[in-house]
């Protein structure tokens, strides 16, 4: 009997057990999901929680309900690949003959004086939720500042202005322009949307410290009630830790089997693997099928295509509160109601279908 060992229930790892278990060629293998939280969460959808225009309890997906897997929540605390052992926050040490990383990330932040101990988070369900009920404390007319103008900066500065329009909402930005990434039509219309929206936009921001109310930009101190920080990320600290070849966020250069280059029994999914794309749950999930067909191979005796197909990504989706949104699918850029109606179809259609 072999032992599956699965680090994080996030997006990858929820896949990988849903692909593993439905497959009808999967004989003498025993899956042991390690995970703090005794749920999957929507991990894109924090902002909202953090907003208060979400509870935490539409954001929570069970695990299946299978013979085969082992659920243990705790933390992980080191992994030892010479091993082929796993550290766990209780001292327990768990052995494995397969394994798949995937621990998620944690926020950058670029050696920014007092920033890690004073600005909030939306980077895990915890810290969504004490983002939440900070901001719920805040008197009418306070100031909220969002360091980091990326697509989670953007999504939760635009959902506090529905759940909390009497706050002022400032966003930082260190480019010229928000949401970079995208295409000029859609910056600026979400510029235009969130100005429209009292959302007081800072480019070309220069954050040189960090204090609980007090901001500094290119060294000038702005008061403000909270800041939370979305101003990137960077691999999960135990992925940190190991001693691999990885990226400039600590992610693992892993081989095109997407497993880690001398070690072909552990695989690294989603945000601690250093892959092409920017980091999302559908390069996760995409990533999560490609492993789930790689393990299965390999429990059957059976070689590994010559070359892996490549992982299409069908597009983001962004919104702007509950009834605007910008997307790019393919080449074609969306804005208003159309991407909007398509996000709350797509998770929809995940928090439905995702069973076992």
């Amino acid at each position: 009997m072999r032992n599956l060992l699965i680090l994080g229930g996030g997006y990858g790892g929820f896949r990988v057990i849903q692909k593993l278990l439905t497959s009808t060629s999967m004989r003498d293998i025993t899956i042991t999901l390690i995970e703090k939280e005794p749920y999957h969460s929507l991990k894109t959808e924090f902002y909202a929680l953090a907003a208060g225009t979400v509870a935490d309890k539409h954001l929570r997906l069970a695990f299946p309900n299978d013979v085969r897997l082992e659920l243990k929540f705790e933390k992980v605390t080191e992994i030892i690949l010479e091993e082929q052992q796993v550290k766990l926050s209780n001292g327990e040490y768990l052995e494995y003959d397969d394994i798949v990383i995937g621990l998620g990330c944690e926020d950058k932040y670029h050696n920014v004086p007092g920033a890690s101990e004073n600005t909030l988070s939306i980077q895990s369900m915890g810290r969504a939720r004490k983002t939440y009920h900070v901001l719920q404390k805040i008197r009418p007319e306070g100031t909220i500042a969002i360091v980091g103008g990326g697509l989670s900066g953007v999504e939760l500065a635009s959902e506090l202005r529905e759940s909390r329009p009497d706050l002022n909402v400032k966003l930082y930005d260190r480019g010229k322009n928000i949401l970079s990434m995208f295409p000029a039509k859609l910056y600026n219309y979400v510029t235009e949307w969130l100005i429209e929206n009292g959302v007081e936009i800072i480019s070309e921001a220069n954050i040189t410290k960090a204090e609980k109310t007090v901001l500094y930009n290119h060294g000038n101190p702005i008061n403000v009630d909270a800041i939370i920080w979305t101003a990137g990320i960077q691999a999960n600290q135990i992925v940190r830790q190991l001693d691999v070849e990885k990226d400039s966020i600590g992610r693992v250069l892993v081989t095109k089997y997407h497993h880690i280059p001398g070690y072909d029994n552990a695989f690294v999914v989603g945000d601690c693997a250093a892959l092409d794309h920017a980091p999302s749950a559908q390069l996760a999930e995409g990533q999560a099928e490609q492993i789930a067909f790689l393990l299965l191979k390999k429990w059957n005796g059976e070689k590994f295509p010559e070359e892996m197909p490549r992982i299409k990504l069908k597009g983001v989706l962004g919104s702007l509160g509950k009834k605007h949104g910008f997307g790019l699918m393919g080449e074609k850029a969306l804005t208003g109601r159309v991407p909007r109606v398509l996000k709350s179809g797509v998770l929809w259609m995940y928090k439905h279908h995702s069973g076992v």
